[in-house]
């Protein structure tokens, strides 16, 4: 896998209205926390943004990371077996 972009989240915080605009051009996302892993099908689930808010923003108020985008999946959070099946 290549990596076009890669942002230090330490450095360059993303927060609730830029997260949630990330939403916009993808069709599913898969939220990771431990061991529980949300999947939400945007073509066919319609989340309010309270709800995405939840799924993609960490108690800092900014992105969890890791968070990384697969052509229209957005992975957020870090589940290894998650990433093994979406990451072939």
């Amino acid at each position: 896998m290549e990596t076009k972009s890669q942002v230090d989240a330490r450095k360059d915080t993303i927060q609730k209205q830029q997260a949630l605009s990330l939403v916009r051009d993808v069709d599913e996302i898969y939220s990771a926390k431990g061991k529980n892993v949300v999947h939400l099908d945007l073509k066919r689930d319609q989340p309010d943004a309270d709800m995405l808010a939840k799924l993609l923003i960490g108690p800092t108020g900014n992105l969890r990371a890791p968070t990384l985008r697969k052509g229209r999946t957005l992975i957020v959070g870090f589940n290894e077996e998650t990433y093994r099946d979406l990451l072939r």
